[in-house]
């Protein structure tokens, strides 16, 4: 058997990366089984509520409005998962780039010495499936909440000016 002698340090070969950020804390919720990960969502925003909440009350309007102070504490703080989402969406758009990808971008020593290495056919088979069978349905499932979230804020915004005519 060949062995291959690959240049590209262990920390910056993109399935080591997989793995890397599929174990980190919160990029990794994702993989959670689905209503561990709603709940994680769901709490993420409930504890910036009463953020969002003492920030309102600073409103002389909405001191006297306690129905529009909840419900635009309670939009505003939609603010705080959806940027939870958004950046492990981009942390998993970034390794489905690398591991679909013929080369293997990386660095020596720092960000001045750029290298290209191309994969060989098994890496890039194995690379190709984690990609297309783990990766999109987790890109594909974060579009489709962060597109929610946002339509559930643009939705409110719109209700809330459609009351205050």
């Amino acid at each position: 058997m060949n062995k291959i002698i690959c240049p590209v340090p262990l920390n910056q070969r993109p399935l080591n990366e997989f793995n890397s950020i599929r174990n980190s804390w919160i990029i990794s919720w994702p993989f959670l089984e689905r209503i561990i990960f709603y709940r994680k969502l769901t709490f993420s925003w409930l504890i910036i509520t009463p953020v969002c909440l003492t920030i309102s009350y600073g409103s002389d309007y909405l001191k006297n409005n306690l129905f529009e102070l909840i419900f635009i504490s309670l939009t505003a703080s939609l603010a705080f998962p959806i940027l939870l989402l958004i950046r492990q969406w981009l942390s998993w758009v970034y390794i489905y780039k690398r591991l679909n990808s013929e080369n293997i971008e990386y660095e020596e020593s720092g960000w001045y010495d750029g290298q290209t290495w191309e994969k060989p056919i098994d890496w890039r088979a194995k690379d190709l499936l984690i990609a297309q069978y783990q990766i999109k349905p987790v890109l594909n499932h974060l579009e489709v909440i962060i597109v929610l979230l946002i339509s559930v804020i643009i939705s409110s915004i719109l209700f809330i000016l459609s009351g205050m005519n």
